[in-house]
């Protein structure tokens, strides 16, 4: 249980992802998509799916991770469009963190996914 680790935007974490449909979980990777001041003052995180299921061409709404290595994945990987909220506590591991081109790139989906 992680739930005293802090957490800023671009951490790779370990979590029970959702299913898109809420029916099961699956242990995946995701990205930390909420603001430090939000995850030091709330219990929970916001994240958006990663996936090791790269399809060419990428669907609207999904990145490629440049530095997939970095960020702690094990395999080349894509930020999918699937946002949700998980306690803390449900954290299994830090991974590691996108590097600052990948930050930048989710920045600039969020903006295009949310109209910001």
């Amino acid at each position: 249980m992680l739930l005293t680790m802090t957490y800023e935007f671009g951490q790779i974490v370990l979590v029970p992802f959702p299913f898109t449909n809420q029916n099961a979980l699956k242990k995946r990777p995701a990205t930390v998509i909420s603001c430090q001041d939000y995850n030091a003052a709330r219990p929970d995180l916001i994240l958006i799916a990663v996936t090791s299921q790269v399809k060419t061409p990428l669907l609207f709404g999904e990145i490629m991770i440049a530095a997939w290595q970095t960020a702690g994945l094990l395999k080349a990987s894509v930020i999918k469009p699937v946002i949700t909220t998980i306690q803390k506590e449900l954290v299994i591991q830090k991974l590691g963190r996108l590097a600052l081109p990948d930050c930048q790139s989710l920045e600039n989906l969020l903006s295009i996914l949310l109209k910001l």
